[in-house]
């Protein structure tokens, strides 16, 4: 079918960090009716079929067609898994409602004019067209031909109409609508049904493929093995299905509670009333009435202020200071306005309102802005529920290797089917046909994967809590570990070290905390007591910790009067206005009164450079960056204040003071200095991961010069490597954009010390803020792979900064760790191929992993399970491989004569050796020390191929050689059934019912080859239980090395016990050892070393070849050089070859 444009138009449906295309289809009956014919013929197979690829039961059943006619819709994502989903296309019906007269008309149905909803209705029947995506509800617009996503107030809206539009309420007729149209306000997850899940984990492909195996297994009367496996999938399926019905109740609970709280709403008509939460609309006014209460929804301020708990949200329970959207003539949208600080103006849902501020006009207010998932807390809860698709090439692998098994499955069966063809009936060449093709494909390999990684989950509960234990085997091949600064690799809280008071444009003498004298009263005390957002809640002063320190040091105390000193030659001052504190601005400042005075103070406190700009700079000391270096180089983390009296007048309103006005011709007061010490733990871990050569990388919020001092502590630049300071600019006016290096002063010129990464030396490490970062990925997106490769340092970075970081990280194929206190983290840790909190705040639930200890050390105790979890899959599955394998050659040569192995042979090898065996290897703990290279990440590499490889060659040498060499024995004899029966290849299932069925058992080869593969099995398994480097040795797995020992003497009692009762139960008559050398050599990896620096072999990690180009180009890093934005090219394309020109 040819495509048309609408439907293969590309849209961002689905808000978690992938595209999705979006194709129509219009279902055709007679389609549907071939389609019902096949699955009913089928038996429910082709419905199978189309269940695991939704997109062929669509194509089967409908025909394309433009988005507009679709009554159905395929939805493809654009990321590397292609994933299909269909869904319907369904109708609201608003003629249900009573509208006001006029609606059928061309008028708009709701009063916002720019509303989605008045250009999706379809007129006059007053029908929307919608499809719901991953719990997000988008209706389709008439004006642009696209589905559009509702639930939310439009971007487009100014400040000034989010104002006027929606400052009065709605009416009620505009709620019903809005109501009907986006849906009801609650974050519904349901419990699962038992049945559902049950259902859904059957259908997996490997319990149908089971399903049939255990069936014709069972046919054949081989009961023991199969009812075996059949408890142990049973137990299987439950303990996931209990796993997931757990996981669907706990976050059922967790939002449950917001759904159904009381609101007070005022409407155009009716005026304010109670309601509840679930009725909620964009673009309804909520009234504030000092009440605590848990947010609905996203808000809005537009009138008094807010003191909120976002704990749930930034993991930090902080309270935070919300302030009125302000009501400016401004064109712009009111979030582009606010610029990326306009969070300050939002109240999110999820978070607790704790006070509020009346103004004069009446209690705080605001409006609705986005209600059910389209919240905050609706966009965490459905990254949980709709996880990042993990890409591992282990689990890719695994399925390609099962596909290559069962291609030599049906060599076997090809082959049955020529030994047999003139032998016996149709039913019996079939059957054991398909024998042998099972044999082949050990059903236990998909299960056999999460083995090591169930241990590895069991071993790291009383550490590290996971709610994705797929991600365990990630971290085995983790190489890169982001750390954010503040309370993850330095302590929580700072303690104030000293402040230098300015006074004449010179920096004074130092205060130093704690002094025996007290801080005497002037501008940078009161700074020190007003510039802070301290809130008093239960009687406790409570805040950002920065602030509490600061307060602290003043010895005054608050009290709602306001603020009061202790023996200062004031009364108190009252804190009047604040302009909150934002990540974005870097400051926050206060409008403040002396009791008893009718001046206004402003001060401002923030960082030193931003403040400083602020100043008048003839208040500013000339030495100022210098000693500001002074501080920060030691790791200090330095804050500036500044003051300004203000010349309002009498009874003047300060809350309608422009910032921008009054943030301005400030005198600078002086520089704070607070201590932020490194964690004891932090140092050691740090050098354990350089041991192990995983990368180290700090992200933080905080100052540059700080970051590179604390990086240095912490050994992450190791004594004597360069660091080169990287400062980009954006274009001004016809200048281009710019990107300067330099080296840090500190850096001596004689480094002649490298530290060795990856096999690559580097001697030098750059180091950034946010802003260049982001001027770098705009306009210098070709410099950034080379920047990247050796960046250790990443300041004042932004949470979306941080997650773009890593997700470059990723694409120069490191497998990145992210390591936080989840505050501001959250989009990295999600981002991360693992994302540790160190926060148990419920910000953590996105976050894959979870410590229990507040501390890195839980970093490279991921790493070491990661490790040994992986191992542990490659073994199994290795194991098994050559299991499925030793029987296929073994029943192989053994059909050759007509013959079958026993039950009760297949049951030992099955269940005495091999199910116990999947069982227990995988019980072997992690190595306590980090080897310097990481285990294989992929199945099919030449190691583990060659290793197969040598030990089926070997297997099949040596059962042929037993296989001929018996039958050049004297004693030899074609069959040891008694009497002269007509061989045909009777059931294994009716052994020891005739002597016709024992012939196809009972025989010399028989009874050569099971011992040869029994044996064979055992030592196969001891090979592949390898120890160090990345698990303890096999010995101090003492159930296993104690099975092994068991099954060894078990198969040596049965060969040599020369006890008849035995022999005609085991259905063996009497005969014979072996070890695999080429294992011990093929799992050397030295010798591998070797063999590709001989052939030249060299990784294809994008990250390697950048470093390896890096090395050999003379020109590179740039030192005390500037390059420009190159006009010439708009592509954004990571050139391999770099000519250093000015670019």
């Amino acid at each position: 079918a040819g495509s048309s444009p609408a439907a293969s138009s590309l849209q961002q449906l689905c808000c978690i960090l992938n595209y999705v295309e979006i194709f129509g289809y219009k279902t055709q009956g007679w389609r549907r009716v071939f389609c019902t014919a096949g699955y009913i013929l089928s038996c429910g197979a082709l419905l199978l079929l189309f269940y695991w690829r939704p997109e062929w039961d669509v194509w089967a059943n409908c025909i394309r067609c433009s988005l507009e006619e679709a009554d159905i819709v395929l939805l493809r994502t654009t990321d590397e898994f292609q994933r299909y989903t269909q869904k319907k296309v369904t109708w609201i019906d608003l003629s249900t409602l009573a509208l006001p007269f006029g609606s059928n008309s061309d008028g708009p149905l709701v009063a916002d004019k720019d509303s989605v909803i008045n250009r999706a209705v379809m007129k006059p029947q007053l029908k929307i067209r919608c499809i719901q995506v991953q719990k997000i509800r988008y209706i389709w617009d008439f004006s642009v031909k696209e589905f559009k996503k509702v639930g939310s107030l439009e971007d487009s809206n100014t400040c000034h109409s989010i104002h006027h539009k929606f400052g009065a309420g709605l009416t009620r007729e505009e709620q019903k609508i809005r109501q009907l149209v986006c849906g009801p306000n609650a974050i519904e997850v349901e419990i699962r049904p038992i049945w559902k899940l049950l259902f859904k984990e059957i259908l997996n492909p490997f319990y149908v493929f089971q399903a049939f195996t255990l069936t014709l297994w069972l046919s054949q009367g081989y009961i023991e093995y199969s009812v075996a496996i059949i408890i142990l999938s049973i137990i299987s399926v439950g303990l996931t299905v209990y796993d997931l019905r757990q996981q669907s109740t706990k976050l059922h609970d967790l939002v449950e509670e917001h759904n159904k709280v009381q609101v007070t709403v005022c409407t155009k008509s009716e005026g304010c009333k109670e309601l509840e939460s679930c009725y909620l609309v964009p673009g309804d006014m909520l009234l504030l009435d000092g009440k605590k209460l848990s947010l609905p929804c996203d808000a809005v301020l537009i009138d008094g202020s807010c003191i909120v708990n976002e704990g749930m949200l930034t993991g930090e329970s902080v309270p935070v200071t919300k302030t009125p959207l302000p009501l400016v003539e401004s064109l712009m949208p009111w979030k582009t306005h606010s610029m990326e600080d306009y969070r300050r103006h939002v109240l999110f849902c999820g978070t607790e309102v704790i006070q509020t501020k009346a103004t004069g006009r009446g209690p705080a207010r605001a409006v609705v802005l986005q209600t059910g998932f389209n919240t905050a807390k609706g966009d965490l809860v459905r990254s949980i529920l709709y996880p990042k698709p993990v890409n591992f090439k282990l689990y890719r692998d695994a399925f390609k290797f099962i596909i290559g098994l069962s291609v030599i499955g049906v060599f076997g069966l090809i082959y049955t089917v020529c030994v047999f063809v003139s032998h016996g009936p149709v039913a019996d060449v079939v059957t054991m046909a398909l024998l042998l093709l099972t044999a082949a494909v050990p059903p236990a390999i998909p299960a056999a994967l999460t083995t090591g990684t169930v241990y590895a989950q069991r071993r790291l509960k009383k550490k590290i809590f996971c709610i994705s234990p797929q991600r365990i085997n990630i971290c085995g091949q983790i190489n890169l570990v982001c750390f954010d600064k503040t309370g993850t690799l330095t302590e929580d809280g700072l303690d104030l070290w000293g402040i230098i008071p300015s006074e004449g444009s010179r920096f004074q003498k130092i205060h130093k905390f704690p002094s025996s004298t007290p801080l005497p009263w002037g501008p940078v005390c009161g700074a020190m007591a007003s510039c802070h957002s301290l809130v008093v809640l239960d009687k406790k002063i409570q805040g950002d910790p920065l602030d509490l320190k600061m307060f602290e040091g003043t010895h005054w105390v608050i009290r709602t009067p306001p603020t009061q000193s202790m023996g200062a030659p004031v009364e108190g001052i009252a804190i009047l206005h604040q302009f909150p504190f934002s990540s974005g601005l870097q400051r926050m400042s206060v409008v403040s009164q002396k009791i008893g005075e009718e001046q206004y103070d402003l001060y401002m406190k923030g960082a030193p450079e931003i403040v400083s700009s602020f100043c008048r700079q003839d208040t500013v000391p000339v030495n100022f960056l210098k000693e500001l270096k002074t501080y920060t180089s030691q790791g200090f983390r330095v804050i500036a204040l500044a003051h300004k009296a203000l010349n309002l007048g009498k009874d003047v309103d300060v809350s309608n003071l422009e910032r921008e006005e009054a943030e301005s011709g400030l005198v600078f007061l002086g520089l704070l200095v607070m201590e932020n010490r490194l964690k004891q733990e932090t140092k050691p871990v740090i050098r354990e991961l350089a041991a192990a050569r995983i990368r180290s990388v700090m992200v933080t919020g905080d100052n540059l010069q700080t970051a590179v001092t604390v990086a240095r502590n912490a050994g992450m630049i190791h004594t004597g490597s360069k660091v080169i300071l990287i400062e980009a600019k954006e274009p001004e006016g016809s200048a281009p954009a710019s990107i300067a290096w330099r080296l840090a002063e500190d850096c001596k010129a004689n480094t002649a010390e490298k530290i060795t990464l990856e096999g690559e030396t580097c001697n030098y490490h750059f180091a950034m803020n946010g802003k260049s970062y982001q001027v770098i990925t705009k306009y210098f997106y070709n410099l950034l792979p080379k920047i990247l490769v050796n960046a250790t340092v990443f300041a004042r970075m932004s949470p979306g900064q941080k997650s773009s970081l890593v997700e470059e990280f990723q694409k120069l194929d490191y497998y990145v760790g992210m390591c936080g206190d989840g505050a501001n983290d959250c989009g990295a840790l999600k981002m991360a191929h693992a994302g540790i909190s160190l926060s148990e705040q419920e910000a953590s639930v996105a976050s894959p992993f979870t410590s229990q200890i507040p501390n890195i050390q839980c970093v490279p105790e991921l790493i070491r399970e990661g490790r040994a979890a992986l191992v542990a899959s490659f073994a199994v599955v290795k194991y098994l491989t050559l299991y499925g394998l030793i029987q296929f050659v073994g029943t192989a040569l053994l059909f050759w004569q007509l013959q079958i192995f026993g039950n009760y042979q297949y049951l030992i090898q099955d269940v005495i050796i091999t199910l116990l065996v999947c069982l227990t290897m995988s019980l072997t703990e992690a190595y306590p020390k980090l080897a310097p290279y990481r285990p294989p990440g992929q199945l099919i590499s030449p190691p583990l191929l060659l290793s197969i490889i040598l030990n089926v060659c070997f297997t099949i040498a040596m059962q042929t050689c037993g296989f001929l060499l018996v039958k050049q024995q004297p004693w030899y004899v074609a069959h040891c059934s008694p009497g002269n029966q007509t061989v045909s290849p009777t059931s294994p299932g009716e052994n020891g019912t005739s002597s016709g069925a024992q012939s196809t058992v009972l025989s010399y080869e028989d009874t050569t080859l099971w011992p040869l593969s029994s044996i064979n099995c055992i030592i196969v398994a001891f090979v592949f239980s390898k120890g160090k480097p990345f698990r303890k040795p096999i010995y101090t797995n003492y159930v296993f090395s104690v099975l092994l020992a068991l099954q060894l003497a078990i198969c040596l009692f049965l060969f040599f016990a020369d006890i008849d009762a035995v022999y005609s139960g085991m259905q063996v008559t009497l005969t014979l050892c072996h070890v695999t050398p080429q294992d011990v050599i093929l799992q050397n990896k030295h010798l591998w070393l070797l063999i590709k620096a001989w052939f030249g072999y060299q990784s294809n990690s994008q990250h390697r070849k950048w470093q390896r180009m890096l090395q050999s180009d003379p020109s590179w890093p740039p030192v005390n050089a500037k390059d420009f934005e190159a006009k010439s090219t708009d592509e954004i394309y990571i050139n391999p070859t770099y000519e250093h020109s000015n670019e």
